[in-house]
């Protein structure tokens, strides 16, 4: 079993943020910056003003962002079938966390100022400037709890939250929605009890009736509707 399914099989449960604010020079007309596009689920008012403004700002730099998407992608690589964690939005996802429960942000900003300083220590570089065989060196010193030489505890606590942000924010993307198989409610024609039910209790539809309102040979057709809401099949 590879990483990805191992992780997914550990799953039980993107918002993608990033907005530009334009500016405007002295003296010249006054440009609204647009309005980020929210959800329009139940959200109330001091609810609206508080994603927009989570919205609007940035809380890591470049450089922070640029570790991100290589650790999460160490996470979570791509396989044939989809993208990896930072295709997915993952390190986005991150950034909206840390902005909008800023409790996360001491951890992991200090987190990733100890993996750029172990990195450096270890190589005389930063962490994203790593090869991969490097990478897996770090990442294994810190990657399970319990096994972790006690001077990298503090990496094993940042890893471990990453980790699990990782997941939350990949298999909450459309992509990881995808990639778990998960279709939801799916709709389809119910075309009566089923014939080997209805012989077990000695009954049976009239023939009539069953020409009319029934075809057991579509019992697994999905339904389909026209855009007036009608029934299809």
């Amino acid at each position: 079993m590879d990483r990805r399914e191992s992780l997914k099989s550990l799953l039980v449960g993107s918002v993608a943020g990033g907005l530009l604010v334009t500016g405007c020079a002295p003296e010249s007309t006054v440009e609204t910056p647009e309005k980020p596009q929210l959800p329009g689920y139940g959200r109330n008012e001091a609810e609206k003003e508080h994603d927009a403004k989570v919205l609007s700002e940035t809380f890591f730099t470049e450089h922070e962002m640029e570790t991100i998407a290589v650790l999460c992608d160490i996470i979570l690589p791509a396989n044939a079938e989809f993208g990896s964690a930072s295709d997915a939005g993952v390190p986005e996802f991150i950034e909206f966390i840390a902005k909008d429960m800023p409790n996360n942000q001491l951890p992991i900003r200090g987190g990733l100022a100890w993996l750029d300083s172990h990195s450096n220590k270890l190589y005389g570089m930063e962490f994203k400037k790593l090869n991969d065989e490097q990478h897996k060196t770090i990442c294994d010193s810190i990657a399970y709890p319990g096994k972790t030489a006690p001077e990298l505890k503090h990496g094993e606590r940042f890893f471990t939250n990453m980790r699990n942000l990782t997941m939350t924010g990949y298999f909450t993307s459309e992509m990881g929605v995808k990639d778990l198989g998960y279709k939801g409610n799916m709709p389809g024609v119910w075309d009566g009890i089923p014939e080997d039910v209805l012989k077990q209790q000695g009954l049976a539809y009239e023939e009539e009736w069953l020409a009319k309102c029934v075809d057991q040979s579509k019992r697994m057709d999905i339904a389909t509707w026209d855009d007036d809401g009608n029934l299809l099949t």
